[in-house]
């Protein structure tokens, strides 16, 4: 087998669409080709993007009503196909199960590729963006396409011992790997420097989220929580970075409830400007339970910034009592109560403080990720060379 592979990664989310399964499918690619791998990207096409990878190809895709900022790819695909088949790829890697990552599967099939997929997402957690069907039909109906999906999968993989059981409990009995998404190392910020140029007052303690703006992360419980907390520390600012659907609700929900003076909503920042916020910010506050592993919760602690996370999900994971923050109830009092204890208790801040940045250290880096990744593709390249050598014929 050759030591260099051939990697068709099959996406519909990928950058300059900020999420977690696109910032991981970026640090993958860029990881395996410094490991020496050819990557090429099928993805879907972002208005307005060009890319500098000429081994990215975008399907043709357009907005619906309901995906805003999400373009889906639409058939057909034969021009597509062509271009695929001008490479002898080794392996497929899926990073969605639906439209793109349905065609990465069909023609795993149809070219007798063997077929890898990370089940990034809780997809079912997302069905309120479904219109016009009831919300226990749309469910019921990604749970039965979860199953069908993953098990025609010669591999699964899942950032988390949550996304695992959650594929389990949809009856995939496909082989299933945990591999956590590596965690970038920390820029050289100075703290000072960018609280500055983030016009941060000394005085002023800032409570970070930064993720989609979404109904599905909670934010009505975050703000509720802020809301509490405020009323003890005058000082007290929460900062909110991302964008998303629920932008508008979420700030007419802050103002209503009488602190819009004290939440800022800094709306969409890029990639490479987000760590300003880790290194300048107090405490980081999370409160989606519908994680698979909360990326964002690792990239916090790398800046020193222990966790106050709702219980639930895979993002919980991250984080140990007393040790390098708190995992509470799904309350917006408890989350308040923790908020305030670390703030308020010098001695407990600095060591979570210390410890938060340790954890992260010594948990997954990018290049382990990526080594355990290219692992499972040797390994189902395997099976393949002992299915021919036996005389079977691999179902995928």
């Amino acid at each position: 087998m050759s030591e260099r592979l051939r990697i068709a990664m099959f996406s519909d989310s990928a950058l300059p669409i900020l999420n977690g399964v696109s910032i991981s499918i970026d640090a993958l690619v860029a990881e395996l080709r410094n490991q020496g791998h050819s990557v090429h990207l099928f993805t879907a096409g972002f208005p307005g993007h060009r890319d500098n990878d000429p081994n990215t190809y975008r399907f043709w895709a357009m907005e619906t009503p309901w995906t805003k900022g999400y373009p889906l790819a639409f058939p057909p695909f034969l021009g597509m196909l062509r271009k695929f088949r001008k490479h002898a790829f080794d392996v497929i890697h899926t990073h969605t199960p639906y439209t793109i990552g349905f065609v990465g599967l069909r023609w795993a099939q149809s070219h007798e590729i063997p077929l890898v997929s990370t089940y990034h997402t809780l997809y079912d957690r997302y069905a309120h963006y479904i219109p016009y069907f009831p919300r226990r039909y749309v469910r019921y109906k990604i749970a039965k396409h979860t199953n069908f999906y993953y098990n025609r999968c010669d591999h699964a993989i899942t950032p988390s011992e949550a996304a695992k059981r959650w594929l389990q409990r949809h009856s995939v009995s496909t082989p299933v790997t945990v591999i956590p998404t590596g965690t970038p190392p920390r820029k050289l910020l100075v703290r000072s420097e960018a609280r500055r140029d983030l016009g941060i007052p000394p005085e002023q303690r800032i409570l970070l989220y930064v993720g989609r703006i979404a109904r599905e992360k909670n934010l009505d419980t975050l703000l509720e929580a802020a809301a509490i907390a405020f009323r003890q520390d005058p000082n007290l600012r929460l900062w909110l970075v991302g964008d998303g659907p629920y932008y508008a609700e979420c700030s007419t929900l802050a103002r209503e409830m009488g602190i819009g003076d004290r939440v800022r909503f800094v709306g969409f920042v890029p990639r490479a400007e987000v760590d300003r916020y880790y290194a300048a910010a107090d405490l980081f506050v999370f409160a989606s339970i519908t994680e698979t592993q909360g990326l964002v919760v690792q990239e916090a602690m790398t800046y020193g910034l222990p966790a106050v996370v709702a219980a639930g999900g895979g993002a919980s994971a991250n984080v140990v009592n007393e040790v390098n923050g708190f995992v509470t109830k799904n309350e917006p009092s408890d989350l308040a109560e923790h908020a305030l204890r670390l703030l308020n208790d010098e001695s407990l801040y600095t060591r979570t403080s210390e410890a938060a940045a340790r954890s992260v250290r010594s948990t997954s880096t990018i290049a382990g990720m990526t080594h355990a990744v290219v692992d499972v593709y040797r390994l189902v390249l395997e099976r393949k060379a002992a299915a021919l050598r036996e005389g079977r014929v691999a179902v995928l």
